[in-house]
């Protein structure tokens, strides 16, 4: 599919229809190899309806909105009226229908965006590698033959744009769940800062690091639907002269582990921005090394997780997916001294790492160390966990210094695929999507390669 501005246009002008969209994704879905794993649910008659109902009102001369009828797929967290929110579960299954559409999707319901179905994702969205043994695991578009992960937890949000089955996509990211599937994906996945996004109506793995976002296939589409989340007015980023901003590559913990291919596509963009005119200075950024350490009895995650699971996990543990509910379990580990030093280093680590940065316009580094591993690779338990934590090191970062965060698209056509994270300040969204328009117009040459 095109872009969410480039559909709006197609739509305005009548050269397209919402059905003949509605029905482009549902062909995706149908015919695609991983439609039945990307979703958990399709809602093919109820988006037919909706997209003949806005199609009645555009001919009609009814005034609608300019992303009104709009395939846009959603994370199986998200409440839905009349739907089953199971978090990419089977122990939430047989629980009570949503009453009333989550803030989230009631703005996007309102934005005239049609509803494709509910995707697949980790279970309860507690792990970056996007596998589930309950509805299968949808394959990046890269190396399909063999079979990649899609990053998670967000895996198939992710999938569905890549291949054409939504425009846009509603996941969550407490480490990295949406810019770990953007980056495996080829496509762009933006956190925002938490507060802005409303996440009642979600359910939950972590309420101190939680935050809702989109995907979507360019900086402008994250950039429109975030605002729409956010209940904000939509404002398309505007590309900046790159001679007027410094960005900052931190050295520290971020490139441990980096493979050779991540490693070539960021230092080719690098020097595409550098030559540009970007300022590029590397820091030390010493503060982030203490991250491992700081999160090593599972961090906010496991100890808020086992909060929210802890009845459930008592009652139906042999339903979970033993990677999800063993994280989870860890939790209990942890004593309220471990918790508020948690906060106290959260406080502290803010503190300093927004003096250190304060002079720059965002941190720039890979999204994820390394390109999606085979399925077969890490679905085991040797290799899964460590797997696990090296997806979630880079993107974590923004989650624990409650920062906005964007992954783009750095490799090259039919290369594998690459993320590039701009990370910015607290609050300054608008900000970094202006930035990462920026550089997203410099490395579309190096993308066509």
């Amino acid at each position: 599919m095109k872009p969410l501005s480039a559909l709006s246009q197609d739509l305005a002008a009548g050269v397209t229809t919402s059905r003949r969209l509605v029905e482009q994704a549902l062909e995706a879905i149908e015919t695609g190899s991983e439609g039945t794993r990307a979703f958990i649910a399709v809602h093919a008659d109820k988006a037919r309806t909706a997209a003949d109902a806005l199609d009645a009102m555009r001919k009609a001369g009814v005034e609608v909105g300019p992303y009104a009828g709009i395939p846009m797929s959603v994370k199986d967290l998200y409440d839905v009226k009349g739907e089953v929110s199971a978090a990419g579960s089977t122990v939430l299954a047989d629980s009570t229908t949503a009453t009333a559409d989550a803030p989230t999707i009631a703005r996007c319901r309102q934005a005239g965006f049609v509803f494709m179905g509910r995707t697949n994702m980790t279970e309860f969205a507690y792990s970056g590698l996007g596998l589930n043994p309950h509805h299968g695991t949808p394959r990046s578009p890269w190396d399909r033959e063999t079979g990649r992960i899609p990053g998670g937890s967000s895996s198939g949000s992710a999938v569905s744009v890549a291949d054409g089955m939504a425009a846009v996509t509603l996941g969550t990211d407490t480490g990295g769940s949406c810019r770990i599937p953007a980056a495996f994906n080829g496509i762009t996945g933006y956190k925002p800062t938490a507060s802005r996004v409303p996440l009642n109506g979600i359910v939950p793995l972590s309420f101190s690091l939680d935050s809702a976002g989109p995907m979507g296939l360019s900086v402008d589409c994250c950039a429109i639907a975030d605002a729409i989340l956010a209940g904000d007015e939509v404002r398309p980023p505007d590309a900046r002269d790159p001679k007027m901003l410094h960005f900052a590559v931190p050295k520290t913990l971020v490139f441990d582990g980096m493979d050779d291919l991540v490693a070539a596509a960021f230092d080719a963009a690098v020097r595409a921005l550098s030559d540009a005119g970007a300022l590029i200075t590397e820091i030390p950024l010493s503060q982030l090394a203490e991250l491992p350490q700081i999160n090593a009895k599972g961090g906010f995650a496991a100890a808020e997780a086992y909060s929210w699971h802890r009845d459930l996990l008592a009652e139906k543990s042999s339903g979970y997916d033993p990677r999800v509910g063993g994280r989870i379990a860890k939790g209990a580990d942890q004593s309220a001294d471990d918790y508020i030093r948690l906060l106290e280093a959260r406080r502290r680590m803010i503190a300093e790492t927004d003096r250190a940065t304060a002079p720059f316009d965002a941190l720039l580094f890979p999204t994820v160390a390394i390109v999606p591993p085979a399925i077969a690779e890490v679905d085991n338990e040797e290799t899964y966990g460590p797997t696990n934590l090296l997806c979630l090191r880079n993107t974590s970062v923004g989650n624990f210094l409650d920062r906005c965060s964007i992954s783009l698209p750095c490799h090259g056509e039919g290369a594998a695929p690459v993320g590039l994270m701009l990370t910015g300040a607290r609050g300054e969204d608008a900000h970094l999507f202006d930035c990462a328009k920026t550089v997203e117009s410099i490395l579309s040459p190096l993308r066509r390669a």
